[in-house]
C-alpha cells in the first residue's frame, strides 16, 4: 500500500511500522509538502501509484477532490470526528487534524538585533526584522498557501500583496516545507519563523528555545486532510489504512513523533501541548473558496509573479 505522506518525517515513519504491525500490510510512502504532493497527483492523474494521500493543509486536499483526483471515503467512525472540522469542509475529504498558523521566535537572535517580539501580522513588514524571517514558499509548501490566503482573508487581496512585498525585504529564506522555518529560527539562523504552532512546538520538545506567538489581527487554520486517491492501485489495503489511521491509537503516534495537531477523532488523546483553538483569535477561514483550484493556482502565480521575484 502506498502513501503520499505530506506531515513532518518521523509522522510518517511511525505510521509505516505501526500500519505494518496491526494488519501485516506493507506500507511504503514517499514524503512531500502539500504543494509538492497535489502536483504529483495532478501529474499521475491518468496512472496513480498512490493509494492515500496522508496529512497535509486543507486547501489542497480541496483542490483534489474539486479536480477529480481524489474520492470522498465515510470512514465507519464519521460520527466520532469533531463535528466542527465536519462541517467545515464536508464529505469532499475526511479531516485528519487541526493546526494554528502563527509565529516562533527566538527571543535571543531579536535581542541581539535590537528587535521587539512581533505581535502582529503587520509587525513583520518593519525593516527592523530584515534578514531575520524565514518562511516557507507556496508553491511546495500547504503552510505557505494557508498563509497567503490567511492575510488575503484579514486585509483584502490588495492590501495583502502589499504587505507580503514588505515582509519579502525581511525575509532570509524561503523554506520548500512548512516545518523548515523553524529548524532555522531554532538554529538561530533568523529570529521568527512563520508557521503552524504545533510545528514550532516540536521544535520547542526537541529542544530549541523558541516562543510562539499568534498574531494579533487573527489568524488562519489547517484543516489536515486523509485522501483516498481516486483509481488507487491498492484500493482495498487503502481504506484499511484509512480506518485505522482514524483511531485513537493511530493518531496518538503524531505527539510520539514531534506532532501536536489537535487530533480529529474526539476519542482521540490531546497532547497537552497542542495549541487550543478556543485559546487563539481565529478567523472565519473560507475553505469553499480558498480550496478551489482558481483561486488558489491564481494567487499562487501571483505570488510568484509580484512578490518572489523583487530585490531583497
Amino acid at each position: 500500500m502506498n502513501v503520499l505522506c505530506s506531515p513532518a518525517l518521523p509522522w510518517c515513519e511511525a505510521i509505516a511500522q505501526a500500519f505494518e504491525e496491526a494488519t501485516g500490510i506493507k506500507l511504503n510512502f514517499v514524503r512531500l509538502s502539500s504543494g509538492e504532493a497535489l502536483a504529483r497527483i495532478r501529474a499521475e492523474k491518468e496512472n496513480p501509484t498512490f493509494d492515500v494521500w496522508f496529512g497535509g493543509t486543507g486547501d489542497p486536499h480541496l483542490v483534489a477532490f474539486q479536480e477529480g483526483l481524489t474520492e470522498f471515503y465515510k470512514p465507519s467512525i464519521w460520527e466520532s470526528l469533531r463535528p466542527e472540522l465536519r462541517e467545515q469542509i464536508g464529505e469532499r475529504y475526511i479531516p485528519l487534524y487541526l493546526g494554528v498558523l502563527g509565529f516562533g521566535v527566538n527571543e535571543s537572535v531579536l535581542a541581539e538585533r535590537g528587535a521587539p517580539i512581533p505581535r502582529c501580522w503587520k509587525d513583520l513588514a518593519d525593516p527592523v526584522y530584515k534578514g531575520l524571517i524565514a518562511m516557507p514558499n507556496p508553491n511546495t509548501s500547504g503552510t505557505a498557501y494557508t498563509t497567503l490566503a490567511t492575510l488575503v482573508q484579514i486585509f483584502g487581496e490588495e492590501e495583502a500583496f502589499d504587505l507580503l512585498k514588505q515582509i519579502h525585504q525581511n525575509v532570509a529564506q524561503y523554506t520548500r516545507s512548512g516545518g523548515a522555518p523553524g529548524l532555522l529560527a531554532g538554529r538561530g539562523d533568523v529570529g521568527i519563523a512563520v508557521q503552524f504552532l504545533h510545528d514550532v512546538i516540536g521544535h520547542i520538545k526537541s529542544g530549541f528555545t523558541l516562543t510562539t506567538v499568534v498574531p494579533c489581527e487573527g489568524t488562519g487554520f489547517e484543516i489536515g486532510g486523509l485522501s483516498l486517491i481516486k483509481g488507487a492501485p491498492n484500493r482495498e489495503a487503502a481504506i484499511q489504512f484509512i480506518e485505522w489511521a482514524l483511531t485513537p491509537e493511530a493518531q496518538a503516534l503524531a505527539a510520539t513523533a514531534n506532532s501536536f495537531q489537535l487530533p480529529s477523532n474526539t476519542n482521540s488523546p490531546v497532547p497537552p501541548e497542542s495549541p487550543r483553538p478556543e485559546e487563539v483569535k481565529l478567523i472565519d477561514y473560507d475553505f469553499a473558496t480558498f480550496g478551489s483550484p482558481e483561486v488558489r493556482d491564481r494567487l499562487v502565480e501571483r505570488w510568484n509573479n509580484e512578490v518572489f521575484p523583487l530585490p531583497r
